[in-house]
């Protein structure tokens, strides 16, 4: 029986988590070169949210699809195509004129990027055993969170040096090139893939929580939308979205002209709440696999994320009326660390009631979550428009990040979509 040192299974990990580092330093472009592109373009900050939530929306759209591709075709070749499709709208973007081109643009990259994460949750079902499964989902969505702090670093050098357009052209080059070593590389399952053990496939296989029965099982979107853990999934993640997406488009916005910073001062502050998020991941992901063998799998979801939530509120609540761009950042970084914290119990619930299906599953939380990131980048500078102060905004945050607590006390892990029955402790 063949033996390796190091399991294949974890340059699966270095591959899944440089995917989500790429998808956000993607993301990040936009809002970090946000005042160069509305003064060259001549776009008012309305016009901006409104370019903001078209990838929202873009993406939130292609969720669904991507999720039935990804479960049907597999994540080798729907993860390579959609990553090179996002990558061509993203180099594109260096070549917008005016506010329709560029909403156009946005809302295809948006639409471009929706299977990435579906399609990682696809993969993790395959090739990581349950009981690593938490760790590995928060060491994935540490990768967005580093990308979008680096992202503030590396941004400030490549604008200054290639402008913002070639910044687009950049960062498509990259994905591109991904997605060719991952079609390379990835196979759907480790039984296919040379490099695995004999001894690894067997600690995966052995550890899938589904029988040969529930691997034939079929699922409809009635199925989905029928149960009452699905939606309660899709609200609480729509609950973290909100706030969380805000500090992706328009923290380091904000920082500029509330505070009259430049954009490296603003840059460095508007990272810190991302490496928070990180650290969030991380600390969920280590804290659900230890509870998962200490206690039980609905423990092992439920408490890491009221805990994020919890520290969500705290944050918000603590982050108003401050005069200090620095104590207000360090409120944000605590609440982004909590709603980090709810994510990979969050995915780590849809693959456990989503088993085989857990792309088309994960799909329809992530579609959800990502029309409220829509309504938030359109809400906050419309409620300042209205208000004349961004309180409104974060008070209708805090909010609903408390009523995502409530909604984790009803939601039930043990209970799969398809009637499987779970041999877990």
């Amino acid at each position: 029986m063949k033996r390796k040192f190091f399991p294949t299974r974890y340059l699966f990990v270095v591959f899944t988590f440089s995917l989500a580092l790429l998808l956000y330093i993607d993301r990040v472009c936009i809002s970090y070169s946000k005042i160069e592109i509305a003064k060259d373009l001549n776009l008012s900050d309305k016009q901006m949210g409104w370019i903001m939530s078209l990838f929202a929306i873009g993406y939130a759209l292609g969720q669904l699809p991507a999720g039935g591709l990804i479960d049907k075709f597999g994540p080798r070749k729907v993860l390579s195509g959609i990553v090179g499709i996002w990558s061509i709208f993203i180099a594109a973007t260096g070549a917008v004129w005016n506010f329709g081109s560029l909403a156009v643009m946005q809302f295809l990259f948006g639409n471009g990027e929706a299977g990435a994460f579906p399609g990682i949750a696809r993969g993790v079902y395959s090739w990581i055993p349950a009981k690593e499964r938490g760790t590995v989902n928060g060491i994935n969505f540490s990768g967005s969170r580093i990308g979008a702090a680096l992202a503030m670093l590396m941004l400030s050098v490549v604008l200054s040096r290639l402008g913002w357009r070639l910044t687009f052209v950049f960062f498509g080059v990259l994905g591109m090139l991904w997605a060719t070593i991952w079609f390379w590389w990835f196979r759907d399952t480790p039984e296919e893939h040379a490099g695995v053990s004999d001894s690894e496939k067997e600690i995966i296989r052995s550890s899938r929580l589904t029988n040969s029965k529930s691997e034939e099982s079929s699922i409809s979107l009635k199925q989905i939308f029928s149960s009452g853990n699905v939606w309660l999934a899709m609200w609480q993640y729509m609950c973290s979205n909100f706030i969380f997406y805000f500090c992706l488009m328009w923290l380091l916005p904000m920082l500029r002209t509330k505070y009259n910073l430049t954009i490296q001062a603003a840059g460095i502050l508007a990272m810190l709440p991302f490496l928070a998020g990180a650290a969030g991941n991380w600390v969920s992901g280590f804290l659900i696999d230890l509870l998962y063998k200490k206690t039980n799998l609905t423990i092992s979801r439920r408490l890491p994320a009221i805990l994020g939530f919890s520290l969500v509120v705290l944050g918000l609540l603590m982050s108003m009326n401050q005069d200090s761009p620095q104590i207000l950042v360090l409120w944000f970084s605590v609440a982004i660390f909590g709603a980090d914290m709810t994510l990979s119990p969050s995915w780590s619930f849809c693959i456990d009631i989503g088993k085989r299906h857990s792309g088309l599953v994960s799909s329809a939380m992530n579609m959800a979550g990502n029309l409220m990131s829509a309504i938030s980048v359109l809400a906050f500078p419309y409620l300042i428009a209205w208000t004349g102060s961004d309180k409104s905004f974060f008070y209708i945050a805090t909010i609903m990040n408390f009523l995502a607590i409530i909604a984790w006390l009803f939601m039930k892990p043990e209970k799969p979509l398809v009637g499987l029955n779970n041999n877990i402790k």
